[in-house]
């Protein structure tokens, strides 16, 4: 089937993207195309540079949030890098049945760098491909990126990151035995495993909801090093409020709503106590 494509990495799929999407429906009715979406197994920056920032979704989750936008196909990146955006567009041509091509409003592609939008436009038209170029998507003055979401998370700005993304940030891990603690002191909390890849917030105590066989429970979330106690590595533990029962080895999707405070290190496990009874109650006025 003859398509109209937009291409991009599109971590997070946030509401940049899903406003880039939108046009990409209003365009596929008005040139009677398929809409579909191309984009890349890995980050290109693993490729180019050896090193990709940290991920916002994983690969499972982009897939997940790409699906309701159109045919996703995904491409490797390693077998495409070197071509020019000449070279791109006669492949998507050619080998996709791609007649229009949608651009993000900032995207570059291909191994020759072209400068700008009427250098693409050009070379479309040397191929015989008709390019559009999309609006940009503002939210509060500023264009909604991946890279301003990665960084209010590295400052803890949940609700921000929140509205940027469209939905909520969440983490996903299998509960592993941690040191035992939070259960001597009366707040038992999951260890989670999560994927190395995957962008964590930045350390600190949360309000969040936990989904784990089906349900929902209310959440505090630490992050980071446990100074108390001496860790020397960065965790993320979860107190699921009122659960009763193991959650060792389950699955445990924590959806993070807003931020509480940052860790710091108290004199004793009493303190310590007393201070996640206080987050626990900031977790609970913080719902309603």
């Amino acid at each position: 089937m003859p398509k109209i494509a937009t291409i991009g990495f599109f971590d997070g799929v946030h509401r940049g993207h899903r406003f880039l999407f939108a046009q990409l429906h209003e365009h596929a009715k008005h040139y009677q195309l398929t809409p579909a979406i191309y984009t890349f197994d890995c980050h290109p920056k693993e490729l180019l540079t050896g090193k990709a920032p940290a991920m916002l979704t994983t690969h499972d989750e982009r897939k997940t949030l790409l699906q309701p936008f159109g045919e996703v196909h995904f491409l490797d990146f390693a077998r495409v890098q070197h071509l020019t955006a000449e070279q791109f567009m006669r492949y998507l041509q050619e080998e996709e049945q791609v007649e229009v091509l949608l651009m993000g409003y900032d995207h570059r592609f291909g191994s020759d760098q072209l400068k700008g939008f009427s250098e693409y436009e050009k070379v479309a038209r040397g191929v015989g491909l008709r390019v559009e170029r999309a609006h940009e998507c503002l939210v509060d003055s500023l264009p909604v990126s991946s890279t301003r979401i990665r960084k209010l998370l590295h400052e803890g700005q949940i609700k921000q990151v929140n509205r940027l993304l469209g939905y909520h940030y969440s983490l996903t891990g299998i509960v592993e035995h941690g040191n035992g603690i939070g259960a001597q002191i009366g707040f038992p909390t999951a260890n989670i495993h999560i994927q190395s890849d995957k962008l964590l917030p930045m350390s600190g105590v949360y309000v969040a909801k936990s989904i784990v066989d089906n349900q929902t429970w209310a959440t505090v979330v630490n992050i980071g090093s446990n100074p108390t106690v001496g860790n020397n590595h960065v965790t993320v533990e979860a107190h699921l409020i009122d659960y009763q029962g193991d959650l060792y080895g389950k699955m445990l999707v924590i959806v993070f709503e807003d931020f509480i405070r940052e860790e710091r290190k108290f004199g004793s496990l009493s303190e310590l106590q007393g201070q996640i009874s206080e987050d626990v109650q900031q977790s609970v006025l913080r719902r309603y």
